[in-house]
């Protein structure tokens, strides 16, 4: 019965919407991002486009528009996409839109359970669980995909940390209610850090081990991750929210009902690479279309329309995108690349010999940590 087993309100007509629904821009810089990742590690001859949680399958749909358009130059390359989706209903959403009608599902590989070709002919599969995707060289994206995961939230009080747990309201039986443990509970045992200064804090122990898992394939196959969300550099305390109607939700009101989120503690998420990959960022989402190009891309389809309605679109779009108070400043983009992407230069070599690795597109190199 759950909120996204059900579909998920995803979409103006929904309950939240996400920067691939209002703009193409989003998801074609994202393609660009891959293939330029790709050229930078020598053009590898087959890639794989992993998405987590790719909702109604907008993202991917622009991104392969953009691996259409630039047919020519993978040319030799082998592409095809895997997503990861547990909804059946979200699933069928995603079938339709990639192939624009035609859904024949009989795969003959067992690990997916669903097959189909893109409207460009490239090969879909679909699996319940990431370990089934297939190894590989391959770009792994989760936009607005960490912070629907489910977390614990732990409390600082005079006896010790006590978790956050839900119960029922003894006042109104048909009510949930937040109480604290009364004693420490394992998972306060598990995932407080004696260095924590925080009172309030959220671990999502889900997503350390998803990233865990990009990581091990990442250092083993190669490709990079590249994670878009709601998040914070381990600071936040209080953030679980819920949305219905594009509207703030008590969340603990008719559940699995609404959209509920949770900021990502991007400082968890590198802690638990454990030092397989290096990370990139966070930085803010209006800086990494910045850098990837998305004031000229603008320009370019403005000047390709006449008609005043899209050009307004297009600029509307835009603002959401990039204005810190809308989207630019609360999404941020956070990047796992193998190590031999960043190596560094022999330091015995004469200065002007610098690597000659290129930098990685849409983040800064001084955000390397």
């Amino acid at each position: 019965q759950g909120y996204y087993t059900r579909g998920g309100g995803i979409g103006e007509s929904g309950d939240f919407v996400t920067s691939p629904e209002i703009s193409q821009i989003f998801g074609e810089l994202i393609g660009i991002w891959c293939i330029s990742e790709w050229i930078a590690t020598g053009k590898p001859k087959a890639f794989q486009l992993v998405e987590l949680g790719p909702g109604r399958g907008t993202l991917t749909e622009d991104i392969l528009r953009v691996f259409n358009q630039l047919a020519s130059l993978l040319s030799k390359c082998d592409v095809s996409i895997h997503l990861v989706e547990v909804s059946p209903k979200l699933s069928e959403i995603q079938a339709l839109m990639l192939t624009g009608g035609k859904v024949q599902s009989n795969p003959e590989d067992k690990s997916a359970y669903m097959k189909v070709v893109s409207k460009t002919g490239v090969p879909i599969f679909w699996y319940r669980d990431i370990q089934d995707v297939p190894p590989g060289y391959s770009f792994y994206l989760a936009h607005e995909f960490f912070d629907a995961l489910p977390i614990h939230k732990f409390q600082r009080t005079e006896k010790g940390w006590r978790e956050v747990l839900v119960d029922i309201d003894p006042e109104v039986p048909d009510q949930l209610r937040f109480v604290l443990s009364p004693s420490s509970t394992p998972a306060t045992e598990n995932f407080i850090q004696p260095e924590e200064t925080r009172d309030h804090v959220e671990v999502c122990p889900d997503a350390g081990v998803i990233i865990q898992r990009l990581a091990c394939r990442i250092e083993k196959d190669g490709g990079a991750a590249l994670v878009a969300d709601y998040g914070h550099d381990g600071t936040k305390t209080d953030t679980f929210r819920g949305f219905r109607n594009h509207k703030l939700h008590d969340v603990l009101r008719a559940p699995g009902t609404a959209d509920l989120t949770a900021d990502v503690d991007f400082s968890y998420l590198r802690k638990m690479t454990q030092g397989r990959t290096v990370t990139l960022g966070p930085i803010k989402q209006r800086e990494f279309l910045k850098n990837m190009g998305i004031d000229l891309r603008l320009q370019v389809l403005l000047q390709n329309s006449d008609d005043t309605a899209i050009r307004e679109q297009l600029l509307h779009s835009y603002d959401m995108l990039m204005n810190p108070k809308k989207m630019g400043d609360c999404f941020n983009f956070f990047a796992l690349l193998p190590h031999h992407r960043l190596a560094h230069p022999d330091k015995k070599q004469k200065p002007e010999s610098k690597s000659t690795l290129p930098p990685v597109a849409g983040f800064g190199e001084l955000l390397l940590k």
